[in-house]
């Protein structure tokens, strides 16, 4: 894996005898990842996609490498990875951790460690334990997050 591949998913098993799997992908950008073309890398050589659909809550794929149901078999298991996406829209876990944590006078009020999946906003964890949702992020560039929370909120979600 290169410094900037990312995992996005995975190979469950084999889905009939022709060759295809099903993919769980670790990714909520699918019409980027699952579509012909699309190349992952993986520790047994670059798989393409040939084809790719939904099925249930992963998805039936078609790599030009596998070609029939024992190859499948081989594949069990089998990280993918890709390379990031370019989106300046988009705020990236993988451009988060590490960043410095300003508010947006400049004052330094921790570290990103990691981004906590959370149902109404994805949550900062600092390196103290601190929590701030996603949705008070202002920018974010440089390894620099800048946030702009409601007064008492990162005293009041410091760990005891």
């Amino acid at each position: 894996m290169t410094a900037t591949e990312l995992v996005v998913g995975y190979i469950t098993k084999p889905h009939g005898l022709r060759g295809e799997v099903l993919v769980h992908l670790v990714t909520n950008r699918v019409a980027d990842r699952m579509r012909a073309g699309v190349v992952f890398s993986t520790d047994r050589g670059r798989l393409v996609i040939e084809s790719a659909a939904p099925q249930g809550d992963r998805w039936r794929v078609r790599f030009d490498a596998i070609a029939d149901r024992a190859a499948a078999e081989s594949f069990a298991k089998v990280e993918l990875r890709a390379e990031p996406l370019t989106d300046p829209e988009a705020l990236w876990v993988h451009d988060l951790v590490g960043s410095e944590v300003q508010l947006q006078d400049g004052t330094v009020v921790g570290t990103v460690d990691s981004v906590e999946s959370n149902p109404a906003s994805d949550l900062l964890v600092f390196t103290d334990g601190t929590l701030v949702p996603l949705v008070f992020v202002v920018s974010s560039a440089n390894r620099v997050v800048v946030i702009n929370p409601p007064v008492g909120l990162l005293d009041v979600n410091k760990p005891d």
